[in-house]
């Protein structure tokens, strides 16, 4: 790691990089973004990447949201109503939504959309025992009719780790398991599909027929108003050319700078450098409980007692002042579940008991392929401080460099790593999205339906299921506790810390708030 390190030092140094052909001279009213990664899925119940849900939030609205407390708020819907028995409630949506090719907005889309995104939301499989159907009543209205009582329905189609986010009846039909080659949707900015060219550029367009609601923007809830003409996304990989770009006005906003650079930026008074997500990025490393040797829980723990989560948060964020933390469970620490029951392997933190762990577990040589993100310098970075520990344990390892939109579809290839498959992957999340068991993505474990990995224990999954029948807090952080232990005894990912991920923009950009997901409605360009 010293020697990456070293390199984006030098990198930052070099802030008198070439220019950007093309980057001048354009209009006003156009933000131009490097995002975080490389966008090369449009279907957000397809793929769980935060790239492609970034897109989607522009592409596409909610029918109610989250503000920045964490309530959920009417969003295409006008309001709803529950019925006294509570088993149904009845959505009705506001006037004047149209989608991007005309067409209006009715219920029939909505209850479309909810029925393909409940066969991937892992909060929606929770509750969808209790839901005997979801049905349209006429072109405005929507009904949920319940076996039982449902009182976290608003809060699964609200949320925001894994949105509902509304297409149209003909692309809602699509099977959920099948990728969505279309971008349609009724938000605040069009994709424009002519413009879109994976690995180097995508672009959105105001959607003039949009009607915000009238409320202050709050988090994720409120009036999503289109401020800007044009979106353009560039994808820059080298993270010193992106911070150049910055400097000198070619590029407007760098949703995820390398924290090397930070300083770089901080310089110059043209820039802002601040911390616009809520929450702080969890880093995590996930196995693939499938194939061999990582379908092997004994062969798991052992990578985990080499873990030393502090390794992993320099490798990103360095020393930055408050930049990054420990937490060695699997709920968000500062919040109500947060434990440690049974993290004591985290805190093992030895290769030479590692290694006899591995030999105790029966390793015999298999080949390891972790597949790691050149183009995304933060997952980037946790993948390299897992490969030296694997090959320190004295495993055969095979380290695949690719970029992160190539990952993004090959993590979902349930084969052996023989007909290209994978056997370790990392990713981040939001602390929002991990702080409790309904949406934690990562705890989920049945099996084929699980985030991928897919990772099997009935265990687990009982203990969510009771959760959320569980009325106390007492009780809910009891069953909190089992889960983390349950959790580090089948070891089905390594949780890796958290990091603060700051973003930079340029001072004439204005309206950027703070939200849990980086988002382009509201900001405006002078």
């Amino acid at each position: 790691m010293i020697g990456r390190r070293g390199l984006m030092a030098a990198g930052a140094a070099g802030v008198m990089a070439p220019r950007i052909v093309g980057a001048q001279g354009a209009a006003a009213r156009t933000l131009r973004v490097i995002p975080q990664a490389n966008l090369t899925s449009l279907d957000p119940v397809w793929t769980t990447a935060v790239v492609t849900r970034n897109n989607a939030f522009m592409v596409y609205d909610q029918i109610c949201a989250q503000d920045a407390s964490g309530a959920i708020r009417p969003q295409m819907a006008e309001g709803w109503e529950l019925s006294d028995d509570k088993l149904a409630w009845t959505f009705t949506l506001r006037e004047g939504l149209y989608f991007h090719d005309g067409e209006k907005v009715t219920a029939r889309d909505c209850v479309a959309s909810i029925q393909r995104w409940a066969k991937r939301d892992p909060f929606m499989q929770v509750l969808q025992s209790s839901v005997a159907e979801v049905a349209v009543v006429d072109d405005r209205r929507f009904r949920f009719r319940l076996h039982r009582p449902v009182p976290l329905l608003t809060e699964a189609l609200g949320q925001t780790q894994f949105p509902c986010f509304v297409m149209p009846e003909r692309l809602a039909s699509t099977d959920a398991f099948q990728q969505i080659r279309e971008a349609v949707g009724s938000g605040p900015f069009r994709f424009l599909p002519s413009e879109w060219n994976p690995g180097q550029r995508a672009v959105w367009a105001k959607h003039d027929r949009y009607v915000p609601r009238q409320e202050p923007v709050d988090g994720l809830a409120g009036g999503r108003a289109p401020r800007l003409d044009r979106v353009e996304w560039t994808i820059i990989t080298d993270p010193a050319t992106s911070a150049n770009a910055m400097v000198l006005g070619e590029q407007d906003y760098w949703e995820y700078p390398l924290h090397d650079l930070l300083p770089v930026m901080r310089r110059s008074r043209d820039l802002v450098v601040e911390q616009r997500l809520l929450d702080g990025t969890y880093g995590i490393c996930r196995f693939n409980s499938l194939h061999p040797p990582f379908n092997n829980p004994a062969i798991r723990r052992a990578v985990a007692m080499a873990v030393d989560q502090r390794d992993y948060l320099r490798a990103v964020a360095g020393n930055e002042p408050d930049g990054w933390g420990v937490c060695e469970g699997v709920f968000t620490c500062g919040t109500p579940l947060a434990n440690e029951a049974g993290s004591e392997i985290l805190k093992t933190r030895s290769i030479e008991r590692a290694r006899a762990a591995l030999r105790e577990a029966g390793y015999n040589n298999e080949r390891v392929v972790l597949i790691a993100p050149g183009d995304y310098p933060q997952i980037n970075a946790l993948s390299m401080v897992t490969a030296d520990i694997l090959r320190r344990m004295g495993m055969n390892l095979e380290l695949v460099s690719t970029d992160w939109g190539t990952l993004v579809q090959r993590r979902a290839s349930k084969e052996p790593v023989e007909r290209g498959g994978w056997s370790i992957i990392h990713t981040t999340s939001s602390g929002q999205a991990l702080s409790m068991p309904v949406f934690h993505l990562f705890l989920r474990t049945n099996g084929p339906s699980a985030w991928f990995g897919w990772p099997e224990d009935a265990e687990i999954e009982r203990l969510r299921a009771a959760w959320v029948a569980a009325e106390e807090a007492p009780e809910r952080l009891r069953l909190a506790e089992q889960m983390n232990r349950r959790s580090m005894e089948i070891m089905h990912y390594v949780p890796l810390g958290y990091y603060w991920q700051p973003s930079a923009w340029r001072r004439n950009v204005s309206g950027v708030f703070r939200a849990p997901a980086t988002v382009f409605w509201n900001i405006a360009k002078s």
